[in-house]
C-alpha cells in the first residue's frame, strides 16, 4: 500500500492524521492535542469556535485587569507632559484642549467676554475657540487636560485605584465606554450650568461616573456598598466646600456614571450586549442633544452671551 502524503506538503509521506478531519499530517503540521494531533487549519477553527471567557456583565475576562486603566492614566500623563513643555498655564494646547463653552478674546491675566474675533485679532491678542465656535472636541479632550501637578496627581491616584476593580468586573470595553461617557455627562452639564466664559478641564467628571458605577456594582453584588458611599460622600464634600472645583462637571459625570453602570449592570442576559451598548448610544446622544441645545442658546459661533 502506498504511503499517504501530508496535505499541505504532497512530497512527505506520513502515517499520521488529525484526528478532527483525518487528513494526512507530517511531523512539522501535525500539533499536540488532548487526543493524538490536529491539523492548523482544525487548531484555527478550534480557537476561533471556542467562547471566549466573560465576566458576570457580558465583558470579556482579560488576563490583565487594569490595561485600560494604565493606558488612560498614560494618555491624561502625555497631555499633562506636553502642556508643561509647552508654557504651563500658558499654553496654547490649554485653550486647545479645555472645556470653553464658548469663545473669547484672551489676554494675560484675563479676556474680553464682548469683543469679535476680527477685533481681537486686529487688537494683538489671541482669540480662545470655545464649543459653540466649533470646538466640539472639547467636549472629551478637557476630560485628558490638567495643568497643575496637584490636580492631575489626585486624578490620576484615584483612576489607579478605583479604575481594575471595574475593569475587571466589566471587561475592557465596557469599562471604557463607563470612562468616556461619564466625561461626555460631566462635559454637557458643564456647557449647561456653567458660566459660558469659564474654561473647565480634569478627569474628576470621569472619575466621578466611576464612583457611580463602583456604586451600582457594590449594590448589586451587596457589598462594600457602605465603603464606596463614604468615598463618594467624601468627594461631593470637597466638590462644594473647595474653591475652584467645578461642581457640575462632577455631578454631571457622577450621574451619566451611575446611569450607565445600571443599565450594564442589570441588563438582563438576553440581548444582554444589544441593551448595554444601545444605553451606551442613547447617553452619548442624549449628553450631545443638550450641548447642542446650549450652543442653540448660545447663538452659535461669534456669539457673547453669558
Amino acid at each position: 500500500m502506498e504511503a499517504p502524503t501530508c496535505y499541505r506538503h504532497p512530497g512527505r509521506e506520513t502515517w499520521i492524521r488529525c484526528q478532527r478531519c483525518d487528513r494526512p499530517i507530517c511531523p512539522d503540521c501535525m500539533r499536540s492535542a488532548a487526543v493524538g494531533f490536529h491539523c492548523p487549519e482544525c487548531i484555527r477553527e478550534g480557537a476561533r469556535s471556542t467562547r471566549q471567557g466573560r465576566g458576570p456583565y457580558g465583558g470579556r475576562t482579560a488576563v490583565d485587569a487594569q490595561l485600560v486603566t494604565l493606558v488612560l492614566i498614560g494618555i491624561n500623563v502625555a497631555v499633562w507632559l506636553a502642556i508643561q513643555a509647552t508654557g504651563g498655564p500658558r499654553s496654547r494646547l490649554v485653550d486647545l484642549f479645555a472645556l470653553l463653552p464658548t469663545g473669547h478674546c484672551g489676554v494675560q491675566g484675563g479676556f474680553f467676554p464682548s469683543v469679535s474675533e476680527l477685533a481681537c485679532h486686529g487688537g494683538g491678542a489671541h482669540w480662545v475657540t470655545g464649543v459653540s465656535d466649533g470646538a466640539w472636541w472639547q467636549l472629551l479632550t478637557s476630560v485628558f487636560t490638567h495643568v497643575t501637578i496637584v490636580h492631575i496627581g489626585f486624578n490620576m491616584v484615584a483612576l489607579y485605584f478605583i479604575g481594575p476593580p471595574l475593569e475587571a468586573v466589566l471587561g475592557r470595553a465596557r469599562f471604557l465606554a463607563l470612562y468616556l461617557v461619564s466625561g461626555l455627562t460631566g462635559s454637557a452639564a458643564v456647557m449647561l450650568f456653567s458660566d459660558s466664559h469659564q474654561q473647565t478641564l480634569g478627569a474628576s467628571g470621569a472619575i466621578f461616573g466611576l464612583l457611580g458605577g463602583l456604586l451600582v456594582v457594590a449594590i448589586k453584588r451587596r457589598t462594600a456598598v457602605r465603603t464606596v458611599l463614604f468615598w463618594l460622600g467624601l468627594n461631593l464634600v470637597f466638590t462644594f466646600t473647595v474653591s475652584g472645583i467645578s461642581w457640575e462637571g462632577h455631578l454631571g459625570g457622577l450621574a451619566g456614571g451611575f446611569i450607565l453602570a445600571g443599565a450594564l449592570v442589570y441588563a438582563p442576559r438576553r440581548r444582554r450586549a444589544l441593551l448595554q451598548w444601545g444605553a451606551v448610544a442613547l447617553l452619548t446622544i442624549l449628553a450631545l442633544a443638550l450641548v447642542g441645545a446650549r450652543v442653540a442658546a448660545l447663538g452659535g459661533p461669534g456669539t457673547f452671551a453669558g
